[in-house]
């Protein structure tokens, strides 16, 4: 069971007591029939949610919203119009070793890019003000989007660990940089549909870009 919909399930008000049973790994739950009912259809609705917000190889990807570094409004069905494709790529948090390394990579490999006519995201969970500063200090010349409460994450299933916040000296400046989430270093690549036509779970970040363009290429 996921931990939103346990979080959801003992916050519920029609939960009267909950005694647990450590060596039965039991829950007694002193319900009323009609309570009963409500709280098993609450667990239900929530777990479908979940289920059905991961998209999967072959399937379209919902619309969905988010900020960019500049503090504008970003939209997926809106952006597909841009070019043939689409690649996403998600990572744990800006102004690291290795997440540096891949924003630069796709940043110095735009032109080759563009030759397979695909646009490309970068999506973490660091706030907008991280985002521009990583941004304007690396010369990246394409989006950041900030996905603070792993939302968009959700979406693709990217598994994702608790949020931080890192130490970094910007312009002769030490910066306290907050994430609301760490999500996973994953990369998924859309067609101008919104199907999703690629995947990498296991992305090595000074690889990503080549071995996204050597995808594209074969088609």
């Amino acid at each position: 069971m996921q931990g939103s919909a346990l979080d959801q399930f003992f916050k519920n008000p029609v939960i009267k007591c909950v005694t647990f049973t450590s060596n039965k790994r039991a829950l007694i739950y002193k319900l009323s029939t009609m309570q009963k009912a409500i709280v098993f259809t609450l667990l239900i609705f929530s777990l479908t949610l979940t289920t059905q917000a991961q998209v999967s190889l072959g399937e379209k990807v919902d619309n969905f919203t988010a900020i960019d570094q500049d503090g504008s409004k970003w939209v997926l069905k809106k952006e597909m119009r841009s070019a043939e494709y689409m690649v996403i790529y998600f990572y744990p948090a800006a102004f690291t070793g290795g997440c540096t390394k891949q924003a630069c990579s796709y940043r110095d490999q735009k032109a080759e890019l563009a030759g397979v006519d695909a646009q490309v995201v970068g999506v973490s969970g660091d706030e907008l003000a991280t985002l521009g500063l990583f941004a304007l200090e690396h010369q990246l010349n394409f989006t950041l989007l900030s996905d603070e409460s792993g939302e968009i994450a959700n979406l693709f299933g990217v598994t994702q660990k608790e949020g931080g916040t890192i130490q970094r000296e910007i312009k002769g400046e030490t910066l306290d940089l907050s994430r609301g989430t760490t999500i996973q270093r994953w990369t998924f690549i859309l067609d101008h549909k919104g199907m999703l036509i690629y995947k990498d779970a296991e992305v090595n970040a000074a690889e990503d870009s080549g071995k996204v363009i050597e995808f594209l290429s074969s088609l």
